[in-house]
């Protein structure tokens, strides 16, 4: 069959080198794809907010199902329109996405259906907002309703800089996702990832993840996209992941179901562990990134069957096998981010990183020109490695970086610690 994957970062490199690896799969396309990518798929330039051109491109090249990675696409609706011009897609229609499209709604469905998550209030208006945060105190967490690109979420250490959040939301600062804000409570714990393949009415849990948001060593700095994740994480036990399934995304799948949106794709639920157990911090409509690099890499499955089934609706019987080993990722970025950075350095060194044994090499904002490959957006490379522990996977990781050339880019160099630390005391 022809596939066709739509995105361009770290997550859809690792979902091509995936998919180019089921043998269901005759050509595969990406549009538009990076530099790494484009081992694995053919690339198309085309514009996937150009719902017809897609549909178009399908149609000429007999393209038989439609793999969305990004969330922009899918709150926008492509999957409707895909299916409207009769083309299989993987990934929830519009009025399921809006789980990750509109924080508000995803907070009300919760309240509605008594799924465990933070309390939370909604404004649109600076004033009462303020007003509220001045009540309830810090640490408080201002988040943008709409899609931000990463930047709609502020947790906010001191009143003032909560005030400066909702100043920044509500003026424009990020553009009509701003337009509304959530000023909700701030969890204490551990987070994980926990992500379910859902096909409407069914869900199975895929492997659990943890990243890293923050930019700099010892969790400092400003929030990223994720700056590493590995997986299983630890904290995430079976009771727990049993739980997260019962309390949060069963009730999710029955309450969309109910309104008429079955959610079919892949549910991310960010979550925040504590003593009461796992509350939701937020959905995502979509793998994650960095986490779907290391959850491809410990899937031993073939990708493709269990995708299409989440679409069929036919997922309550199907199984997913994965490696035992440990997977950890670690991001490469580009000085300056998440603020401003400059793009086109030059990267060397990449085949002998890739030589390391169990290190695979993920290009997230990559671009090759005149033989080189070029640096060409905010997080660059996801390096990753597979062990039989979080420290032998590291290990593998930053050994594999430490052959890399690029002077203008840098990388945590904790990613997993918290988990190598913690088997350290485990075993003494």
């Amino acid at each position: 069959m022809n596939l066709l994957l739509l995105g361009s970062g770290g997550r859809e490199h690792a979902l091509a080198w995936k998919l180019a690896n089921s043998p269901l799969v005759d050509r595969l396309y990406c549009a538009p794809g990076n530099a790494g990518i484009a081992r694995d798929a053919e690339l198309v330039g085309l514009d996937a907010a150009d719902h017809a051109a897609v549909a178009d491109f399908c149609k000429a090249e007999r393209v038989d199902f439609v793999v969305v990675g990004p969330e922009g696409p899918l709150v926008a609706g492509i999957v409707d329109d895909l299916e409207a011009a009769g083309i299989k897609a993987f990934g929830p229609r519009r009025a399921a996405a809006r789980l990750e499209g509109s924080k508000a709604f995803a907070k009300d469905l919760c309240r509605a259906h008594a799924i465990p998550t933070a309390e939370y209030a909604r404004f649109t208006g600076a004033a009462p907002a303020k007003a509220h945060v001045r009540q309830k105190g810090a640490p408080i967490v201002v988040k943008a309703d709409g899609l931000a690109a990463g930047k709609g979420v502020v947790v906010a250490e001191s009143v003032e800089e909560a005030e400066a959040a909702i100043d920044m939301m509500l003026s424009g600062g990020l553009g009509a996702a701003g337009a509304e804000i959530i000023v909700e409570e701030c969890l204490a714990g551990e987070e994980a990832s926990f992500f379910a393949l859902c096909d409407g009415e069914s869900a199975i849990p895929l492997a659990s993840a943890q990243d890293h948001k923050r930019a700099f060593d010892g969790d400092r700095g400003p929030n990223t996209g994720g700056m590493g994740a590995y997986s299983p994480a630890p904290v995430m036990t079976e009771e727990l992941s049993r739980r997260a399934m019962d309390e949060i995304v069963v009730p999710t799948l029955r309450a969309m179901k109910a309104i008429g949106a079955p959610f079919k794709g892949v549910l991310y639920a960010g979550l925040m562990i504590n003593a009461q157990g796992p509350k939701l911090i937020e959905f995502n409509v979509r793998f994650g990134d960095p986490e779907c690099q290391v959850l491809m890499l410990r899937l031993k499955s073939d990708l493709v069957p269990a995708l299409i089934a989440a679409r069929d609706g036919v997922l309550k019987s199907f199984d997913l096998r994965w490696h035992a080993d440990v997977a950890l990722a670690v991001v490469m970025a580009a000085k300056g981010y998440p603020g401003t950075y400059a793009k086109g350095s030059a990267i060397e060194g990449l085949d002998a990183a890739a030589a390391v044994e169990g290190v695979e090499i993920f290009h997230a904002g990559t671009k090759a020109e005149g033989g080189r490959i070029l640096a060409d957006g905010g997080r660059v490379l996801d390096v990753c490695a597979l062990g039989r522990s979080v420290e032998a996977a590291r290990e593998r990781a930053y050994a594999a970086i430490e052959k890399i050339r690029w002077p203008q880019g840098f990388c945590r160099r904790d990613i997993g610690g918290r988990a190598v630390a913690g088997d350290a005391a485990g075993q003494s």
